[in-house]
């Protein structure tokens, strides 16, 4: 019986999902009871009470509520809009049946909202971005923007994903990661070669209460699939996005949040009505300070105000040069993303040759100043040790070091080699200010033409390090 029920559940769920969709692309259209009762192939009574019990509101007031909230975000941006035109073009009948309700969910007036509606979604919780609200803070924000944001503006393709949603609090997206992880294993429908986590948001946080803001925990997949229960396919649409590069804690989204919406205003950007998501590049409770490695992703307008080359993927020494210009004066250029790659390919190339002998780490891409990923032993990783290969992009060259989990283990073994004679390789000057331990400049001239070349002079350096570091601890 209650697999069954189970089963029940989970093919609500699936066309709930349907439904929420349908409803979020065609605020604009008819949107009765019967017309998304058919969609959801249920009968209008069953449909209601289903859609009442999953969404947490009757069907009429999470439609009044979503064209409200459409609205809403328009005068925001806004104010010389007609609010009749409006009215009329999000379902409304008349006029003042759109204020009775707008004033029922906002509290005053659409008239008043537009000069009123910041200190009034602030009042319930509503943090909105407007033009007054980043013109008293911008010089704050560009400040935070330079010590914590890589912004850049690129194309990106589509992308699958398979997802859960859910409306509310954050809380529960740990445990639906974490299914989905389970889900896409036992399927193996995960794409492993390119992985990502990735939250979706369906709802403006600017004017949707936390409590009702819908989102979905997804991931990427390698083929397509059909829903299943609470899992179903979403794609990321191709197109231009502008995407902040952060290295943040989780109080902090917040702030990013803001800072890329206020970075695409100020470089005269166009919003376009598309997804809006959060890209995962590392496990928080792994980052020495419990940091959020996310990339924030804001879908733009496509115009020619937007500069940026599609095709050229080739990464010489005379871009070499020009990168090095580019970094010392703080700009972020795409030569960044094709050293990375480049990165990626190298510990591709150390997970296939040393699978048995490492457990590789995941590439950090920190703060434009290094690019690293870790390699311990089940040995050292008990001594709570490893050794890390890192790209210093200031210096452009690559370096090796050890390291430890956290402060107390790196100064252990730093008072240990300090108090030593033993000298063949550079000692942190300081555990304060660095994450070495002990370290070692691998390769300085560096020959992209010819990467194989480069990654073989990096493994035989690294090796070579590991090997005498290891017998010595040990």
């Amino acid at each position: 019986m209650q697999s069954e029920i189970s089963k029940t559940s989970r093919e609500y769920i699936k066309r709930i999902n349907y439904v929420l969709d349908f409803v979020e692309e065609n605020l604009d259209a008819d949107l009765s009871l019967e017309q998304l009762s058919e969609k959801a192939n249920y009968s209008s009574y069953h449909f209601h009470r289903v859609f009442s019990v999953i969404v947490g509101e009757n069907l009429n007031e999470f439609v009044n509520r979503k064209r409200i909230e459409r609205i809403a975000s328009i005068l925001l941006v806004d104010s010389s809009k007609s609010i009749m035109e409006l009215a009329y073009s999000y379902g409304f009948n008349s006029e003042s049946s759109f204020s009775r309700s707008f004033k029922k969910y906002y509290g005053i007036s659409p008239t008043a909202f537009k000069s009123e509606g910041i200190s009034v979604l602030s009042k319930i919780g509503i943090e909105p971005l407007t033009m007054e609200k980043y013109i008293c803070s911008i010089d704050n924000i560009k400040k935070w923007i330079d010590m914590n944001a890589q912004i850049t503006v690129k194309e990106l393709h589509e992308i699958k994903l398979a997802g859960i949603m859910h409306i509310g609090e954050f809380d529960k997206i740990g445990n639906m990661y974490q299914r989905l992880m389970e889900w896409g294993t036992q399927k193996e429908v995960l794409s492993v070669s390119d992985f990502k986590a990735i939250t979706v948001y369906h709802d403006n946080p600017n004017v949707t209460q936390t409590s009702k803001v819908r989102y979905s925990a997804c991931v990427t997949i390698s083929k397509d699939i059909e829903a299943e229960g609470e899992i179903r396919p979403l794609v990321i649409q191709k197109g231009i996005y502008a995407i902040g590069h952060y290295e943040i804690k989780a109080k902090d989204f917040s702030k990013a949040w803001e800072s890329i919406c206020i970075w695409v205003i100020e470089n005269d950007y166009n919003f376009r009505d598309g997804e809006y998501f959060e890209v995962y590049h590392n496990d928080h409770k792994t980052h020495p300070e419990q940091k959020f490695i996310v990339d924030i992703c804001i879908p733009l307008e496509n115009s020619n105000k937007i500069k940026f080359d599609k095709n050229d993927t080739t990464l010489n020494k005379g871009n070499l040069s020009n990168y090095r210009k580019q970094i010392s004066e703080g700009q972020i250029q795409k030569e960044y993303s094709q050293l990375v790659n480049y990165i990626k390919e190298l510990r591709t190339y150390f997970r296939n040759e040393y699978a048995s002998n490492f457990i590789i780490g995941n590439i950090y891409q920190g703060n434009m100043d290094f690019s690293y990923f870790s390699l311990t032993t089940q040995e050292l990783k008990k001594q709570k040790l490893k050794f890390v290969i890192i790209f210093n992009h200031k210096m452009m060259r690559f370096e090796i070091c050890l390291s430890g989990q956290n402060k107390n283990i790196r100064k252990k073994y730093w008072e240990l080699f300090k108090d030593s004679s033993w000298s063949k390789y550079h000692l942190a000057e300081s555990i304060d200010s660095s994450l070495s331990i002990i370290d070692h400049i691998i390769v300085e001239k560096l020959n992209f033409d010819n990467t194989s070349i480069l990654t073989k002079q990096i493994e035989t350096e690294s090796l070579k390090f590991i090997n005498e570091i290891r017998d010595i601890l040990e």
